[in-house]
């Protein structure tokens, strides 16, 4: 995809949870390379800052902050913060999420409960903390969710049941809030070369399904054979949170090379 032009984002402030590695820093990576500043919202303040820090060397367009997304009070002091800083809010990601990996038979009522928490409750409390932030004025939000919400990968089965939850979600959102002039998507990345990703291959190796090494590389879209960069997510989701993106609503699109046919 070709980068977006780089005022696009000029003189917007958006916040991105789960902004300290993996595709939340690509996020925050395309944000400002059009032009916009970037509150990096994460639960580990410190590599947030050392990733603000790598991407914006001054630190006059990012405002690392740490904060956890199951913490509703959390989300609304990052949310003010950023203003402080900024002066203002336009646009929110609601990236951060987790995996755990294991059989549907052994998900436990607490390890459900923690995979739907995170990812399909941050994403709510999020998208509300973005609402009462733009205060009346609109804005765009993104929701991270992922083509196993859409497919569902074995032994990942809350995690794929939470991305679902994602993309519905974002449906709803968009409808009820469209009259706020709040536009809400979400985009299902799959294949990214993430810790996560790489996490994943190592507890397939643990599993004694192969080598890591071996199995990460594999996790490739078969068209484009070669991992989804984080920076190229981060360029989709730009461009949904810019004006540009205004006749696109409520939806969950793909990003992973061709895996996803729907």
């Amino acid at each position: 995809m070709a980068v977006l032009a780089s005022d696009a984002l000029a003189g917007r402030t958006i916040a991105v949870t789960g902004a300290a590695r993996g595709i939340g820093a690509g996020i925050v990576e395309a944000i400002l390379d059009a032009g916009g500043n970037a509150a990096l919202i994460d639960l580990d303040q410190t590599v947030a800052a050392e990733t603000a820090g790598r991407l914006d060397a001054d630190g006059s367009r990012t405002l690392a902050v740490g904060a956890d997304v199951t913490d509703a009070a959390a989300l609304t002091d990052a949310a003010a913060s950023t203003m402080r800083r900024f002066g203002s809010l336009s646009g929110w990601v609601n990236n951060a999420g987790i995996v755990r990996m294991g059989p549907a038979e052994a998900i436990t009522a607490d390890g459900w409960d923690l995979e739907f928490r995170v990812n399909a409750g941050g994403v709510l409390l999020g998208a509300q903390a973005a609402r009462q932030a733009f205060a009346g004025r609109g804005g765009a939000i993104v929701n991270i969710a992922s083509n196993a919400g859409k497919v569902g990968f074995p032994n990942m089965a809350a995690y794929n049941a939470s991305k679902a939850a994602v993309i519905n979600l974002t449906r709803s959102l968009a409808k009820e809030w469209a009259g706020e002039a709040i536009n809400v998507n979400a985009v299902c990345p799959g294949s990214v070369a993430t810790p996560m990703l790489r996490a994943v291959a190592d507890t397939l190796e643990r599993e004694g399904k192969g080598d890591a090494a071996t199995l990460f590389a594999a996790m490739v879209p078969a068209q484009l054979g070669r991992h989804i960069t984080p920076l190229e997510i981060g360029r989709v989701v730009a461009f949904l949170l810019s004006d540009a993106a205004v006749i696109i609503r409520g939806q969950a699109i793909n990003l992973d090379g061709g895996e996803t046919p729907y």
